[in-house]
């Protein structure tokens, strides 16, 4: 994991260094600096590159009088004012091209001197986030190959005020989503719903409240959805339920996670082709557990129930099968047409759930429900469903802002036609591909109550295949800062 430093400091006389130009050639006081000391050469080895673009980097030739090791030039400004979001993808810019020159360590001089519209604690907290964000590799179970991948990154020094505390809380925030990428990551042998459920006991040590309910526990409460869903595998399922209460309310914001940390389908059993991916289909619990990390670790002024369904699908003897009925904890009987159709179980016992006991304000759940979201989608957006138009607009701009993208789709009593049973309340599918994912939602909706609810179907982009400014390919951890955002913009207190 890259380490990040935040220092005041005069600029280094040697080791790696990069330093700072606007789009137009203007330079920050560091460049300025340097190019006093090389007598005008390194201006004229920009110059000579025409109009380099926002986030290019760029390493230049040692003058004379210079002693670095190497000498990298960012490139920042474009056409109208950057958002931090721009200097974020700027930083995992730099992050690349000093690994790709297998630089372990670097300095960053401070950016100062260029107008970017933007306090330059917002500029460097920025850069720094994209620079962490960026180097994180999933490396667990393999050796890195130098040859191939250059060294790791190990720490980046950044030459700017704000010192530990900044630098802290950079590390804070992109720990919460790495922390939900390396779950993704983790192969379905390796973490189990109970492997699970005790990763998340780590979160006590930030204060975070934690409870876990076993099997025994969930047979007490009538969680008989989310217990059919497990009944196939040898694994037991478990809850979790984590609180963190940094304010005193009358009533919590709820965030809801799907974790089937393996999905076969069950009795309705996937293609063999791309069943390996269904490890990450835990990925909706990840970014809450990961969301919940990062409000505690900065210490959110707010009221936040945490709460996730672990649990695998898997074909045997004792699955459910199709047409089943099984009661849910909220009392509904559901006809299960597809057993593949389980993200929407496991959540409707865990909303039934958290809605009774915590009487939430608000209820958001993240799940990688359905395939057919990707088929209206692609990996661009995450789909979002919501009763609400307060609550949609400050998730769709909170994913603005983030870079975390939503789409809103849409809901209503015609859909809740589709999934209507002859013998049951509810059943699990509709009526084929049709508004599959609007389906899933609708189907969702009916244990949430009256409530304000959204739901976030993440299954197009939990998981990237190929690389990204601000992510590798792999887990995304995609929904965790969007969360920590969502907080801070409309459940936050002072």
């Amino acid at each position: 994991m890259t380490r990040i430093e935040i220092v005041r400091g005069e600029l280094p006389a040697d080791g790696n260094l990069v330093v700072f130009v606007d789009r137009n050639g203007r330079p920050s006081d560091a460049f300025r600096a340097l190019d006093e000391r090389s007598s005008g050469l390194l201006a004229r080895a920009f110059a000579s590159l025409g109009k380099p673009s926002h986030g290019r980097v760029l390493e230049l030739p040692l003058p004379a009088g210079l002693s670095y090791e190497r000498l990298f030039l960012a490139v920042l400004g474009r056409d109208g004012p950057l958002r931090p979001l721009d200097l974020e993808e700027a930083g995992a810019k730099i992050a690349d091209r000093l690994q790709a020159a297998r630089v372990a360590d670097a300095a960053v001089a401070s950016p100062q001197g260029l107008d970017l519209g933007l306090d330059l604690a917002d500029v460097v907290r920025a850069l720094a986030t994209g620079v962490r964000l960026r180097s994180w590799r999933f490396l667990k179970y393999r050796k890195p190959d130098e040859e191939e991948e250059g060294r790791p990154l190990e720490c980046v020094r950044f030459l700017a005020a704000g010192g530990a505390d900044l630098a802290a809380e950079v590390t804070a925030c992109t720990d919460a989503v790495n922390f939900a990428r390396e779950l993704v990551s983790e192969p379905a042998n390796v973490l189990s719903p109970e492997a699970f459920a005790r990763r998340c006991e780590e979160l006590r040590e930030f204060g975070i409240e934690v409870e876990i309910f076993d099997r025994a526990a969930l047979e007490r409460l009538g969680m008989g959805a989310l217990l059919a869903v497990g009944q196939g595998s040898a694994r037991p399922p478990f809850m979790v339920v984590m609180r963190w209460k940094g304010a005193e309310s009358g009533a919590p914001l709820a965030l809801i996670g799907k974790g089937v940390c393996f999905d076969s389908g069950g009795i309705s059993i996937k293609p063999a082709q791309g069943m390996e991916q269904m490890k990450w289909d835990m990925a909706g619990a990840a970014a809450v557990v990961g969301a919940m990390r990062a409000l505690a670790v900065r210490n959110a002024r707010a009221d936040v129930v945490g709460a996730i369904g672990l649990v695998e699908n898997m074909p045997s003897g004792s699955a459910q099968r199709p047409g089943d009925v099984v009661r849910t904890y909220a009392g509904k009987t559901v006809e299960v047409i597809n057993t593949d159709a389980e993200g929407r179980l496991v959540l409707a016992d865990v909303i039934a759930y958290v809605c009774e006991r915590f009487a939430p304000k608000a209820v958001v759940d993240l799940a990688t429900l359905t395939g057919a979201i990707i088929v209206a989608l692609g990996h661009e957006k995450a789909g979002l469903f919501a009763n609400d138009d307060g609550l949609a607009a400050d998730l769709m701009a909170a994913g603005e802002d983030v870079g975390e993208p939503l789409w809103r789709m849409p809901l209503g009593k015609e859909y809740e036609k589709q999934i209507r049973s002859e013998i049951a309340d509810l059943k699990n599918v509709g009526r084929g591909r049709e508004g599959g994912a609007i389906a899933g939602a609708v189907f969702v909706q009916q244990f949430v109550g009256e409530r304000p609810w959204a739901h976030l179907d993440i299954a197009g982009v939990a998981w990237a295949e190929r690389d990204r400014l601000l992510v590798r390919k792999g887990a995304t951890g995609f929904g965790v800062r969007l969360l920590d955002r969502l907080v801070a913009r409309r459940f936050e207190e002072g």
